[in-house]
């Protein structure tokens, strides 16, 4: 049977945004103590915080399952519904959404708190209108009040999420649907919030406090925001209308979409409505859902559902069949069989517990453990199994949970790895331990677990807070979308001294000089809007950088020779020109950075008449040899043939083969050859050269030029300092030919220490002394005697044979021994280079009277009477060592642009 409690009750019933929460929490700080129940953990808590800004933390408690904050004087207490101490004495007592005793899950716990919990002085019960008739059926006496909706709630129709108004909330029905809204929010407008029941206090208050901070304009959430929370939303979208409801798929009631719906408007801030999608979509409402939305008329609800709330304990047979009576009142059907229940029913066929549940107090202790609360959604079936364990230790020996046991539990979740469903998992986890801890009589020291689960819930709280901040917003693109359109100095654009470019205080790229390139962290379908930006944004900033770089000192800009890389010049760490052919080797082009193409043209002119200035002060620095023949090639007061000599070495880059240049050597006269030397050129028996150009600073620019010019990426160089080095592979030869070596076997030397050693082989010669791969001079630079034998005869040096000696004759008794012909030491001749043969053709006519095969072939062998020219210069290219065509000559830069065009 069904008794119910008499007292005067007053029942606020009306559609949201009616005041009917603020209401009651004045009316309950106006008496001396009081206590209101909420159906959310959430909204109780809200409710909790405004209420201590009232009365003070000393005064407020807050009773939840998995939380309990009771001070020793507190004298308003805020609870969940199942929380509500119904036994107490309070002046005031208040439930909240009094409708959802029609909920067949929790309906009969609303149910129950509206016929037995009363207040001393004052009842309020809270709720929709659907709810009046069976309210005034149910509760004697009862007075009740309508509250008009303060703002309209009007239906704006069905939207794209692309075309969702700022300050819209977007509610879905699964977790996995919030989640697909939310990453598409993210990727369209920046981010949105996200709000679930599952989700902590602190991880729930947490999200809200970014979109009440307008840090993202949308909220996604599951119908808990229908739940009387207090947010500043415009627009409510419903990207569905139907749900799981724990049995089955359905659509939603009327009263349900109006609940939802009411969200949106504040106090008198009009709201509005829709779906998202089309209007043929699963979440378009029809006209007639949506003319009771706007007039707020919804049918009435005609029952509630009950179950007993005050059972017998003394047997367990009693307690399930008071669980399972049937009201007597046609406004009240019996509740559905819920999970406390079924666990109970379940345990009741286990022989341990029949054989220990004896008594009131175990009936009573095996009933609180079947009330624990399935957060984890497990099922009858696995959620039983937990239940019974936690009853066998509460049934045995001291009555209490095993601390470590209990600790260990904890300690499994105690880690903030992991992904969102995850993490949500860990705390719901969390949660049931945290319901346990707050169970006093349930462990030997509840107070101290009851901190570590709180601990552990927030530290999951916070990484869950994360995880969702991270995947759902980007606040990036939230700054951006909001100014889009507006005047770019609306915006602050700070250039951090690292090159990192920020909008409003978000990273959106780096600046390297002049180019921009977008944070890589960036995805692909928002890097053309963090683009757009840049170009908006930058503008003022690139023209004060072109500022600088116009009053750069010299030491500010650099050569950029890389090896594989076009030459080019850098201000700082940035590229801002590319070296390309120009009219002469000593005149590229500077052709600017892509990037300095976005300054305006009388800057971009600036800029590259600094670039100019700086060039060609590096020229007078490094290759003013080089400068040097460039002029006199010009200058009319030097004989043509010299001038001609100087446009050839200076075309060459200041050294070449002594064989390129035999024939124009061979017009001059001494004095004419007096002016090269006088202009500081070596005419050497292999090369011709300016030893400043033989430093590394003009390699390194020499060797730009030559790319520059053939359009070509430079090539490696050797090591400052060096002057024998490997041969190499190709193009390393081809990057030290430029830099001044030339090739002798496996090893490379460079010219001037190649001119050195033929000078030194002279010597050795006119003193009669021998000169070998041995010799001091060799020895102490490093060459082979393969490369020695190889420097020897393309300096025109042939070996001498020693003579041989004559046999012995038989020694006479008494006879003095025969004197020995003097013999020089000297094992090497100079002959000079003999000239390259014409090729024969493709089958020479043998000698008569002798074959083919007896055709002795021409060697090194120089033809009789042909020596070099004067200064023993060399009449052609140097032979090779060992015999055949002639090696090739070392001009460094006329044939290497052919060789560098076919190897790429």
């Amino acid at each position: 049977m069904v008794a119910f409690a008499r007292s005067p009750v007053t029942a606020v019933l009306g559609p949201t945004n009616t005041g009917k929460t603020h209401l009651a929490v004045e009316r309950m700080c106006g008496h001396s103590s009081g206590m209101m129940g909420f159906p959310l953990r959430l909204l109780a808590r809200e409710v909790y915080d405004r209420v201590i800004a009232i009365k003070g933390p000393a005064q407020v408690a807050l009773i939840t399952g998995e939380e309990k904050i009771v001070p020793p004087h507190a004298r308003y207490f805020l609870c969940t519904a199942e929380s509500m101490p119904i036994t107490g004495d309070y002046a005031f007592v208040a439930l909240d959404e009094a409708q959802l005793g029609a909920d067949p899950e929790r309906g009969h716990i609303f149910t129950d708190r509206l016929l037995r919990a009363r207040g001393r002085e004052e009842t309020m019960i809270l709720g929709s209108a659907s709810i009046a008739r069976t309210v005034k059926a149910l509760v004697k006496d009862v007075e009740i009040i309508g509250r008009p909706r303060f703002s309209t709630l009007s239906y704006a129709g069905a939207k794209k999420l692309s075309r969702l108004p700022k300050r819209s909330a977007i509610v879905a029905f699964s977790a996995e649907e919030v989640y697909a809204v939310a990453e598409m929010l993210r990727r369209f407008r920046g981010g949105a919030a996200v709000v679930m029941g599952a989700l902590s206090p602190r991880t729930r208050n947490a999200q809200v406090q970014m979109f009440l901070n307008g840090e993202v304009d949308y909220l996604v959430a599951t119908d808990a925001i229908g739940m009387g929370l207090n947010l500043d939303v415009a627009h409510v979208a419903f990207a569905s209308l139907r749900k799981f409801d724990g049995r089955r798929t359905r659509r939603l009631t009327v009263s349900e979409m109006a609940q939802i719906a009411g969200r949106a408007g504040r106090h008198h801030k009009d709201g509005t409505f829709g779906s998202l999608g089309g209007e043929d979509s699963d979440a378009a409402f029809t006209p007639e859902e949506i003319d009771a939305i706007e007039a707020h008329r919804f049918p009435p609800v005609d029952h509630l559902f009950w179950r007993d709330g005050t059972p017998r304990t003394d047997r367990l047979d009693h307690l399930i069949a008071d669980l399972e009576e049937r009201p007597d009142r046609p406004e009240l059907r019996a509740a559905p069989q819920a999970v406390d229940l079924s666990v109970l029913k379940r345990l009741a066929d286990d022989p341990l517990v029949i054989d220990r549940a004896r008594g009131q107090r175990q009936v009573e202790r095996l009933w609180a453990a079947c009330s624990l609360p399935d957060f984890q959604k497990l099922g009858t079936e696995h959620h039983g199994r937990a239940v019974a364990r936690i009853w066998r230790f509460l049934s045995e020996g001291n009555g209490h949970i095993p601390r470590d046991w209990f600790a260990q539990a904890i300690a499994r979740l105690d880690s903030v790895q992991g992904d969102i469903d995850t993490l949500a998992g860990r705390i719901a986890a969390a949660r049931t331990w945290s319901y346990i801890a707050h169970r006093a009589d349930w462990l030997a020291d509840p107070a101290e677990m009851a901190e570590r689960t709180r601990a552990l819930e927030e530290k999951l709280s916070d990484a869950l807070h994360a995880a969702l901040t991270q995947r759902f917003v980007d606040r990036r693109t939230t700054v951006l979308l909001r100014d889009l359109g507006q005047n770019a100095s609306t915006l602050p654009v700070t250039v951090e001294p690292d090159g990192s470019v920020c909008v409003d205080g978000e990273s959106i790229g780096r600046l390297d000089g002049f180019r921009f390139s977008v944070d890589p962290a960036t995805r692909h379908q928002d890097r053309k809007m963090l683009l757009a930006a840049a170009e908006r944004r930058l503008g003022k900033v690139l023209r004060v950088k072109a500022d600088e770089l116009v009053a750069a000192a010299d030491a500010d800009f650099a050569l950029l020779d890389e090896a594989g890389q076009m030459p080019s010049i850098a201000w700082g760490q940035a590229t801002v020109a590319t070296l390309l052919a120009g009219p002469t080797l000593l005149t590229p082009e500077i052709r600017l950075d892509r990037a300095l193409l976005e300054l305006a043209p009388d800057l971009q002119k600036q800029v590259a008449a600094r670039l100019a200035t700086w060039l060609d002060a590096q020229k007078q620095k490094h290759l003013l040899p080089l400068v040097k023949m460039a002029e006199s090639a010009a200058d009319p007061a030097v004989p043509a043939v010299v001038r001609a000599v100087f446009a050839q070495l200076a075309d060459g880059g200041g050294v070449m083969a002594r064989v390129d240049l035999d024939a124009a050597l061979g017009h001059l006269d001494k004095d004419q050859r007096h002016l090269l030397r006088r202009a500081g050129i070596d005419i050497g028996v292999l090369d011709i050269y300016h030893p400043g150009l033989l430093k590394p600073g003009a390699a390194r620019w020499r060797s730009a030029l030559l790319a520059a010019r053939i359009g070509k990426p430079c090539l490696p160089l050797p090591l400052p300092g060096l002057t024998l080095l490997p041969t190499g592979d190709k193009f390393a030869q081809m990057g030290a030919r430029i830099a001044g070596f030339r090739g002798f076997g496996d090893q490379m030397l460079r010219i001037d220490m190649a001119e050195r050693m033929a000078r030194a082989a002279h010597e050795a010669i006119a003193k009669g002394e021998a000169f070998t791969a041995v010799s001091p001079q060799i020895v102490s630079l490093g060459l082979l005697e393969p490369g020695f034998l190889q420097l020897m005869r393309a300096a025109g040096f042939r070996p001498v044979e020693a003579p041989t000696p004559a046999p012995a004759e038989e020694a006479v008794e008494g006879a003095e021994p025969a004197e020995k012909p003097a013999v020089s030491a000297a094992n090497w001749v100079f002959k000079g280079r003999q000239k390259p043969r014409p090729e024969r053709a493709q089958h020479p006519r043998p000698r008569a009277g002798r074959p083919d095969n007896d055709q002795k072939p021409r060697g090194d062998k120089p033809a009789h009477g042909r020596r070099s020219g004067k200064d023993g210069a060399p009449a052609s290219s140097r032979p090779n060592p060992t015999g055949g065509s002639p090696a090739p000559a070392n001009n460094a830069f006329a044939g290497l642009a052919e060789l560098l065009g076919r190897n790429g």
